[in-house]
């Protein structure tokens, strides 16, 4: 028989609780026709100060937990799932703003083998959602969309059914309000199926609790945070591209100049700064692949996930750090010699700091080198240990990067 336990976390929901735990309590039947034979309804009182806990507790088929004092949205919630009994657990806010109406479609992707369905806000459904917290919605599924290579539409959804054996995979998880967009993001980098569906979206009852700039600084910072634990590369080597890119676009004008003979201060200044931000962006780019590196040696297995979220080249671009880093040094060395010898300098101090800026960048990338193959022998010396232990069939490949399958609702 499988049950779904249902957790909604409330503070100060007085006016709100008894509807949601009625239409909650009256998807019963419709739970039954997808095959989920039992219905768990658990409220954790997250500390209220007004009548929330007493109405609750006036419901005989509602499981009241109480938190003393306030602990946090996502603290209660998890107080929730310790106390389950069923095999899928599902959430959602006590305020009226989600449809209980919609856990029969959610359930469905669960029975199916999803290991987290998220209530869709912003799939096309019909939506209440303020403008500002519309905007700030679809940045933050295009962020976590951008770290995690998948494409999802609602980061941040407060209606969600999982799997009972996902929340080892997925803890920890924080205490606060950002508990849904960390979720999403750990999920997609743990190689987790998740499925969205569709829901409608209501205005709350009473007050939000939510600040757009305090916990939307929260939500961008976790969600970057969680990403960097899994993927750094994929931060910084954008990062690093990004200015790369636009060291190209300043040097270009330059380079052409000099080819035509009209070099002047102007094309100077343009090398110059596009050399500092070539350096600095060869510096990002192989600190995050330093990064995934370490990360892997955490997580027990490769990551190769990547600036573009799979492999572009048979060897991974890191290990060829070495002879770009040697050819940086050499060629910084050379163009101090050659422009010394030739008299080419627009100014006494330029090429000899360009050339300098080039043997930097070079030891940074010999350096970056080294490290990276001592990790690599590090990362791999578990399945080698496997393999001459039980033979090569121990050994198992752990894909890496998430799945997000769009519903119908």
């Amino acid at each position: 028989m499988t049950t779904l336990s249902v957790v909604i976390p409330a503070l100060n929901e007085e006016d709100g609780i008894a509807e949601i735990i009625e239409r909650v309590l009256a998807v019963r039947p419709a739970l039954a026709e997808v095959g989920v034979e039992d219905l768990e309804l658990i409220v954790v009182d997250d500390g209220s100060r007004d009548r929330t806990a007493e109405i609750a507790a006036g419901y005989a088929e509602v499981r009241l937990i109480r938190h003393p004092v306030n602990r946090g949205y996502g603290a209660a919630i998890k107080t929730g799932f310790r106390a389950a009994r069923g095999e899928l657990l599902a959430f959602l806010d006590a305020d009226g703003t989600y449809p209980p109406e919609r856990f029969p479609a959610l359930c469905k992707p669960a029975l199916d083998g999803a290991d987290v369905v998220v209530g869709s806000r912003m799939a096309g459904t019909e939506s209440d959602m303020p403008l500002v917290r519309r905007i700030g919605n679809v940045i933050f599924a295009t962020l976590v969309s951008l770290v995690s290579n998948v494409r999802i539409t609602d980061s941040a959804s407060g209606q969600r059914v999982l799997r009972r054996e996902a929340l080892p995979v997925l803890y920890p998880l924080p205490d606060g309000l950002n508990f849904t967009p960390v979720m999403t993001t750990r999920a997609l980098h743990e190689n987790l199926k998740i499925v969205e569906v569709p829901i409608p979206y209501a205005e709350r009852r009473g007050r939000s609790k939510l600040s757009v700039v305090k916990d939307g600084w929260r939500f961008l910072s976790t969600i970057v945070g969680t990403a960097f634990t899994y993927n750094p590369v994929r931060i910084l080597g954008a990062a690093g591209g990004a200015l790369v890119l636009v060291a190209l676009l300043l040097a270009l004008p330059a380079l052409l100049a000099l080819v035509r003979g009209t070099s002047s201060e102007v094309p100077a200044i343009a090398i110059f700064a596009g050399t500092v931000l070539t350096v600095v962006g060869v510096t990002l780019f192989s600190t995050g692949a330093l990064f995934n590196y370490i990360v892997s040696l955490f997580h027990h297995r490769p990551i190769r996930q990547g600036l573009f979220g799979r492999p572009l080249f048979r060897t991974p671009l890191e290990r060829h750090f070495g002879w770009m880093g040697v050819g940086a040094i050499v060629g910084g060395v050379l163009l101090y010699g050659v422009t010394k010898a030739a008299g080419l300098a627009p100014t006494p101090w330029f090429y000899p700091v360009v050339s300098a800026m080039m043997v930097v960048m070079g030891v940074q990338l010999v350096t970056s080198w080294m490290l990276v193959v001592v990790l690599a022998e590090l990362n791999e010396r578990e399945s080698r240990a496997l393999d001459d232990l039980n033979g090569q069939e121990a050994r198992e490949a752990a894909p890496v990067g998430g799945e997000v399958i769009p519903a119908a609702g």
